[in-house]
């Protein structure tokens, strides 16, 4: 059953190779994968390109988006092995450390791409 598609940045080295390794894990929990790059995500969302591009994000079956950290959390209250680090991403403070570490991420990817090597 599908509940929904992790969309991601296939422009970004780290993220095609996250995807590629956790793929198959995302869709035995019903979660496809699609780049935000595809011609059918872009007119679904019609967002502008510097927005479609800023965040992962999860587009659910029912039409409603989830972006940024909140995809991660989303999706790790569903997989039994990751639950604890979702219920850390959750307390008090660890929100915060938690967003903080996505929203540093999400905004050096391409750096941290290209230093690691990854197109």
């Amino acid at each position: 059953m599908l509940r929904g598609w992790v969309l991601y940045d296939d422009a970004c080295g780290f993220c095609s190779r996250w995807v590629a390794f956790w793929g198959p894990t995302l869709q035995r929990r019903g979660f496809g994968v699609a780049p935000l790059q595809a011609q059918w995500i872009q007119e679904r969302l019609a967002l502008p390109g510097g927005e479609l591009l800023r965040d992962l994000r999860l587009l659910l079956k029912d039409g409603r988006q989830v972006v940024g950290a909140d995809v991660y959390r989303h999706v790790m209250r569903r997989i039994w092995w990751a639950y604890p680090v979702y219920a850390l991403s959750v307390a008090p403070y660890f929100r915060d450390v938690f967003d903080w570490g996505y929203r540093t991420f999400a905004t050096s990817r391409y750096t941290v791409s290209a230093a690691c090597g990854l197109r």
